[in-house]
């Protein structure tokens, strides 16, 4: 499989999914090279929130800046209360990007839908802003999510609204990627391992960075995008 058309939300920004790995060892430098270049200039907004880590936008902040050229900006929600400020949502309008970082996605999902915040977020994807989630995050962007405190499912954010993500992905460990499969409306299964990536264009067509595993049906076998890594 060389192409993928996926349904997503409406908007002239593009979307990247990270399956995980560590910035600081340069196991995402090539994914993050492939949103780079298709983010307008300007700082790149950081959002915290999955991991409520203070020290996780510095560091990602200094990576950006060291490695790629780019700053970065912090945009502190670390809570439910604060996606509800408004000067939170103009941070986010004003910057060309929005990286959501890893760690539990039901603090995504507990903080994000609702606020003025999560509509920003919204907006940035329909006004040509480039969304980017990593890990945790990724999988908080389909259709449903494994919560990481209760192991059941969660209504997702639905950006990708037919589709579901398991990060850091191993193919000989496909159990929860098949579960999630099974939940209505879904349509597409997509396994991103660590360092690979997954960019949707507003179109919907997707392009892979690295190996993305697709699955259109719980019981089906996988189909392989992009390149496999060299053993």
């Amino acid at each position: 499989m060389t192409t993928l058309s996926l349904a997503r939300l409406p908007g002239s920004g593009w979307l990247a999914l990270l399956g995980g790995g560590e910035f600081s060892f340069g196991e995402t430098e090539e994914a993050d090279r492939a949103w780079l270049a298709r983010t307008p200039p300007g700082p790149v907004g950081f959002l915290p929130t999955a991991s409520g880590s203070v020290d996780y936008g510095q560091h990602f902040a200094t990576y950006l800046r060291e490695i790629h050229g780019r700053e970065v900006e912090v945009i502190p929600v670390y809570r439910r209360r604060d996606a509800l400020r408004g000067k939170n949502a103009e941070r986010l309008a004003a910057v060309p990007a929005l990286y959501l970082g890893g760690g539990v996605t039901d603090h995504l999902l507990e903080t994000l839908p609702g606020t003025v915040v999560g509509e920003a977020l919204v907006a940035k994807l329909a006004t040509g802003g480039v969304v980017i989630g990593i890990a945790a995050a990724a999988q908080a962007l389909g259709r449903v999510a494994r919560s990481l405190l209760t192991r059941s499912l969660l209504p997702g954010l639905a950006y990708l609204p037919e589709a579901v993500i398991e990060p850091n992905f191993d193919p000989a460990h496909d159990r929860r990627l098949r579960q999630m499969m099974a939940s209505p409306g879904v349509k597409v299964g997509l396994g991103l391992p660590a360092g690979s990536a997954l960019l949707v264009a507003p179109d919907g067509q997707a392009e892979a960075v690295g190996p993305v595993f697709a699955l259109s049906d719980a019981e089906g076998d996988f189909e392989v995008m992009g390149a496999l890594p060299r053993l």
